[in-house]
């Protein structure tokens, strides 16, 4: 099983939560907020979704809390494990921009709470949005943190069944 850490970001302005689309193999999109796979050569975790953060928006955090909360999903079926802290940007700095590096975001902004739910739900995997629409409603801190387990089958996208184990 390949397994992998990811970081994600709650960045929050006057206008709402920060997502990105992300542009995926197969020409399909997704929602999320911004973050990514943290690499060997990252410090930390943090220092790696810095990196992500800015990279993906030209935002640049300099002061997170977290985790808010912890995210695994196994996906046995595709060989996978992935495990993802999210973390509550309390300071950035920047401007906006969509520039990736990594050509996988083509998309930013910020939007309403309700708006970010409903984009998650349509285009989004239930481990992205489930946890985050939760916290939108409650805005728990980190000493609160909630762990977030999922079951993923099968093999193609569209047909895949995802199932919440935790809580």
């Amino acid at each position: 099983m390949r397994e992998w850490l990811v970081a994600g970001a709650l960045i929050e302005a006057p206008g709402g939560v920060l997502l990105v689309r992300n542009q995926r193999r197969g020409g399909w999109t997704d929602w999320s907020t911004p973050g990514g796979v943290i690499d060997d050569d990252d410090v930390d975790l943090l220092s790696g979704l810095t990196r992500e953060v800015e990279e993906e928006t030209g935002l640049r955090v300099t002061r997170w809390e977290g985790p808010i909360y912890e995210v695994r999903a196994v996906a046995v079926d595709l060989g996978w494990v992935m495990r993802a802290e999210v973390h509550r940007a309390l300071e950035y700095e920047g401007e906006l921009r969509v520039d990736d590096p990594d050509g996988i975001v083509v998309e930013a902004a910020f939007f309403p709470p309700g708006e970010c739910a409903a984009r998650l739900a349509r285009e989004g995997a239930p481990w992205v949005h489930e946890p985050l629409a939760e916290w939108l409603c409650e805005r728990w801190g980190p000493e609160s943190a909630r762990g977030y387990d999922y079951d993923v089958r099968g093999t193609r996208r569209e047909e895949l069944c995802v199932r919440r184990t935790l809580p």
